[in-house]
């Protein structure tokens, strides 16, 4: 890799920026200062050290954000605000959200400029669990729920695939419950609870795959993934 690619890659500074900085002496590569912003280096290997700073090659991030309601789920809108713009001030180039939530709907949201692991975890073929918190007005029936972990009608030419059911709540005319699906269709988790004769009034998205939200995170705020769940969404998914 050169070496100008590896700090631009870093986000030092623009290209012309990093090119001043390697001219000036500024960076050093095993020890000894490199002037030429083409270097070959060994990303992984050679210790790259940027006035004074020690680097340790990063080109993937990843991000949990609590995406609250009222934001949706876009890199740019002209229109309304998007995710992306809690995470303004995040590290990473040509970052993305993996799926999308409704404008209404609250929860985990993954950033990241990963597209490989966000193809495996939206690919159809994968069925990558998702959990939800919903809160609905109606009621929520033994037979409800059976058609719900059989696979409900919602419209589409398929019947939805069997999801699994947790009802937490019931009152005269309300419930809640937690419903864990394998698919990503629009409006899917809205319309599998239409389907039973009820109606969604808040929904939060819990988890995806292995990650999990925080339940420190605040609202509208967003922090790095740990190496372990990086590293268990990958080997999961």
């Amino acid at each position: 890799m050169r070496l100008d690619k590896f700090l631009c890659d870093m986000q030092l500074g623009t290209r012309s920026q990093i090119k001043e900085a390697v001219k000036k002496g500024l960076v050093s590569v095993n020890g000894m200062p490199v002037r030429s912003p083409d270097h070959k280096l060994d990303e992984k290997r050679d210790t790259v050290v940027y006035m004074g700073q020690v680097l340790t090659y990063q080109n993937l991030y990843y991000y949990m954000l609590h995406k609250p309601a009222g934001v949706v789920t876009a890199t740019k809108d002209n229109r309304e605000p998007t995710v992306m713009g809690l995470l303004s001030d995040a590290v990473g180039k040509d970052l993305f959200p993996v799926g999308r939530l409704d404008k209404d709907t609250e929860g985990l949201l993954l950033i990241t400029n990963d597209g490989d692991l966000a193809h495996r975890l939206l690919s159809p073929r994968k069925h990558v669990e998702k959990t939800y918190y919903a809160e609905c007005s109606g009621m929520l029936t033994a037979d409800g729920i059976a058609s719900l972990e059989c696979g409900v009608d919602i419209g589409d030419e398929t019947r939805t695939l069997p999801a699994k059911v947790r009802r937490i709540s019931q009152s005269a005319d309300s419930y809640a419950l937690e419903l864990t699906i394998t698919e990503g269709r629009f409006h899917q988790v809205k319309r599998m609870v239409q389907a039973v004769g009820g109606s969604v009034t808040y929904l939060k998205r819990l988890s995806m795959g292995t990650l999990t939200l925080d339940p420190g995170l605040p609202k509208g705020s967003y922090r790095p993934l740990s190496e372990k769940e990086i590293a268990d969404l990958k080997a999961s998914h």
